[in-house]
Order: structure tokens, then C-alpha cells, then sequence
């Protein structure tokens, strides 16, 4: 009997008969796969239909939640590890993810059952990596294995709490003909980990690679399935990793866990204010220290710029650890509304220790580090710059700046330019540090040079 094929898009499991360039339903192009059509199953009974319960008489009972022990894993959970839910960490070859889940298992094995499936090492290769973590308890079970039957029948046998498998794309079910890594065999397992995740009430967390691009390789679908989604970022050659929440079912999406990678696994940073600031050189223009608030965590920043003469016809522009387009705006505003000629000046901005800054409190900064730089001249080394900049050149207020400048303050430094729109706030009455407001990019560049 020939087997009949069909194709399924990678990106958002859009099936067809036939192949095509661009998907009709994500608008992605080059994402369909050819896959084998797997013959139908005989009919069989029809299970009996879910009860549905009215909202008002719906348990408020909150779940229950498991302290993983590592606090900065816990802040981005939400408080810490549900039971039941499926937990997705995604990150580039070698940064971090499976010592990050063998020490949540040398943590979390001392009163609950774990097992740890590994489809890409043996057993011995994880045995060597647990005697460098210092993880040795008889609680947490390993074992090497990519059938997915073989697997649900050890969880069925063990009924452990916790459940650990990597990589979801090494892991295949006999009941699909496709390649492990599939659009359908990922897809296939991950929803049969969900069941078991719901039915049994059991944790599991599954390690998920990524392509090229940065996103987790497979199906979108497998994203959109899981509870929570934690993306581990950081660049090799630097110590120190951020593992960020993309998506949570149970806690915020804007929190992060900044961890230190050592020679004994990963070390919790406690202070980051602090650890990027260490090093920075006072007094040099191009210099300056920005409040940014990730979640609920506000953090102090140093920003460099470096403005030169162009060598070329057209200037350039470099931003590493701000958006692109978001620095070719603030410069606009700085040629426009300030009278800078930065169209022949290369301007290069940096943001220190590899942390990226997603949110617009920082401009100001930003603005101020290409000004010091394009005067050479360096901006008050105790001073903390705070505040969005607009297209008119307006300074507007920005949310939480209580938790900056309590953070500011705490670190050391003297003052604090804020936008003036943060004045009627209770800004006013944070003592022992001296409060600069400023409406426009002009006043504020006036306080600083």
C-alpha cells in the first residue's frame, strides 16, 4: 500500500497536500516539511464528555508551588515550581541549561523524587557533570533513553514528582514514522507530556534547542503548549547568564535571574547593580549610569558612547544592548532639537556586561552618553539619569521611578535627574539624595554640562 505524505509548516503546524513557498497561515516562508500520513485507527469508544462548572462555584484555591531553593530561579517561576505545570528552557549550545537542571535536582531531591531523562548523553557523561555540581543523592534517577514509550512507562513505574528530559528533539514516538525533531513528533510528545503533566500532577521541565535565529527549534505550536517558556541568554565568552520568562502561566513575563557560570556551575548574583558597575571608569566622557527595571528588580546600568569623525561618506551607527532604531531616533532628536552635526560623527553606544535594555527610561541616558562624548566632556560620576525622550525633545515621566532612585541611592550615588513629569510623585520625599528635574533633553544636558 503506498503511504500517503503531507506537509507541515515548522513554525505554526499548518498542514497541506502539497507543497508550498509561503505558508498561509504564519506568512513564514520555506517552513513546510514533507511528513508520512499515518493510517487512521479503528473507531473506538466515545469518552464520556467533562463536567462544566459553573464560574461562581469555581475552588480560588491557589496552586501549590514548590521552593526550588535558588532564588533567582524562583523570581522568574513566580514564586516557584507549580505542580503539574510543563516548563520549556530554550538556549544556545553550552549555556548553561542542563547545569542549571542538574542543580535544580541536587536542590529540589532531598525531599521529592526526580527523573532525569537524557537523550543526547549517557549516564556516566551526566555522572561527571553531578561530581563537578557536587549532586549526589539517590532521589534523583537517571537514564539515557530517546523512545518515548520506554519513558512514559518509567514514569508510570517510578512516579516521580519531578520529570526532566533532554532535549524534547531527540525524543521519538513509535506511533509516528517521522525523524525525532520532527514538526509531529515533537509536537506529539510534547502533548503527551502535558497529559501527564495534568493527569499525574507531576512537574516536568523539557530542554528545547534553538535555531540560528535565537528562537526554540520546532514547531511555534510547542511554545504556545507549554505553561512556562524560559529563554537562558548570554554570550560563551562572558561569565554571566540571564535566564529570562517569555511566557508563565502562573507569574510575571518581565522578571529575570541574572546567574554567574563558574567552574562549580551557576552561581546566583544577588546584587547586579553592583557586579556591572564594579569596574567602571569615573570621569571619562561617554560615560553614564542609567535605571532600568526589569520586572520588579530595578537595576543601575553604565551606558558608553563613543562619537568620532566619519572616515566615509556616510556615517555610521552601532548599538550593542539597545535597539538599533531606537538610537537613530535619539539621535534625530539630538541634531534636531539640540543643533549636534552628529551626521558626519560615527556613533557607536554600548551597554555594559551584556545586558540588553528593552524599555525607554533609558534615553535620556543614551542622549547624554553621545552628548559627553561628542563635547568630550564627562557627565558628574555620582549622577543617575532616569527618563523617556520623545520626538519633540521632551522628557516624559516614566513609571516605578520610587524603586530607581531608592536603588541609586543605595549603590552611593549623590543625585538623580528624573523627568519632571515625576515631580507631584513622592520622589520628593526620598532623603539623602538630591532630585534633578528636567522637561526637556535641552535642561536636562544644562544640569549635566
Amino acid at each position: 500500500m503506498k503511504s500517503k505524505t503531507r506537509f507541515v509548516c515548522s513554525e505554526c503546524g499548518y498542514e497541506t497536500r502539497k507543497w508550498l513557498g509561503k505558508c498561509p497561515a504564519c506568512l513564514q516562508w520555506n517552513t513546510f516539511t514533507e511528513e508520512i500520513v499515518e493510517a487512521a485507527a479503528d473507531s473506538a469508544p466515545r469518552a464520556s464528555l467533562p463536567k462544566a462548572i459553573p464560574l461562581n462555584e469555581v475552588s480560588k484555591e491557589s496552586e501549590r508551588r514548590a521552593q526550588t531553593g535558588i532564588q533567582e530561579l524562583d523570581r522568574v517561576l513566580g514564586g516557584g515550581i507549580v505542580d503539574g505545570s510543563l516548563v520549556l528552557v530554550g538556549g544556545d549550545p553550552g549555556i548553561g541549561k542542563s547545569t542549571l537542571l542538574l542543580q535544580i535536582c541536587g536542590v529540589l531531591s532531598e525531599n521529592i523524587k526526580i527523573l532525569y531523562v537524557s537523550g543526547e548523553e549517557s549516564v556516566k557523561q551526566i555522572k561527571i557533570r553531578a561530581e563537578r555540581l557536587s549532586v549526589n543523592n539517590g532521589n534523583i534517577l537517571m537514564v539515557s533513553e530517546t523512545n518515548f514509550e520506554n519513558i512514559n512507562g518509567l514514569i508510570e513505574e517510578i512516579k516521580p514528582q519531578v520529570v526532566i528530559l533532554d532535549s524534547i528533539q531527540t525524543v521519538y514516538s513509535e506511533q509516528l514514522t517521522s525523524a525525532p525533531g520532527s514538526v509531529s513528533q515533537v509536537r506529539e510528545v510534547t502533548g503527551h507530556l502535558m497529559r501527564i503533566a495534568k493527569g499525574q500532577g507531576i512537574t516536568v521541565f523539557i530542554v528545547g534547542h534553538v535555531t540560528k535565529e535565537g528562537a526554540i527549534a520546532g514547531p511555534r505550536v510547542l511554545e504556545h503548549m507549554v505553561d512556562t517558556v524560559l529563554y537562558f541568554e548570554g554570550e560563551r565568552h562572558q561569565n554571566y547568564r540571564i535566564l529570562r520568562a517569555v511566557k508563565n502561566r502562573f507569574g510575571s513575563t518581565n522578571e529575570i535571574g541574572l546567574f554567574e557560570m563558574t567552574q562549580h556551575g551557576l552561581k546566583e548574583v544577588n546584587n547586579p547593580s553592583g557586579l556591572f558597575l564594579d569596574c567602571r571608569a569615573k570621569d571619562q566622557p561617554g560615560s553614564v549610569i542609567v535605571a532600568s527595571l526589569e520586572g520588579t528588580r530595578p537595576m543601575l546600568l553604565e551606558v558608553q558612547a563613543l562619537v568620532t569623525p566619519t572616515s566615509f561618506g556616510i556615517a555610521r551607527r552601532m548599538a550593542t544592548g539597545i535597539d538599533y532604531n531606537r538610537l537613530t531616533m535619539l539621535l534625530a532628536v539630538l541634531e534636531k532639537k539640540v543643533g549636534m552635526q552628529l551626521f558626519n560623527h560615527d556613533a557607536y553606544v554600548n551597554v555594559v556586561g551584556g545586558i540588553r535594555i528593552d524599555e525607554p527610561a533609558c534615553d535620556l541616558g543614551v542622549i547624554a552618553s553621545v552628548a559627553g562624548s561628542f563635547k568630550n566632556q564627562p557627565v558628574d560620576p555620582d549622577i543617575v539619569i532616569i527618563g523617556e525622550v520623545g520626538l519633540t525633545g521632551e522628557v516624559r515621566p516614566v513609571n516605578q521611578v520610587d524603586k530607581r532612585i531608592i536603588e541609586a541611592k543605595r549603590l552611593g550615588f549623590k543625585k538623580c535627574l528624573v523627568p519632571s513629569g515625576n515631580k507631584s510623585s513622592s520622589t520628593a520625599n526620598i532623603d539623602g539624595i538630591e532630585l534633578l528635574y528636567a522637561g526637556t533633553v535641552e535642561e536636562a544636558l544644562a544640569f549635566l554640562f
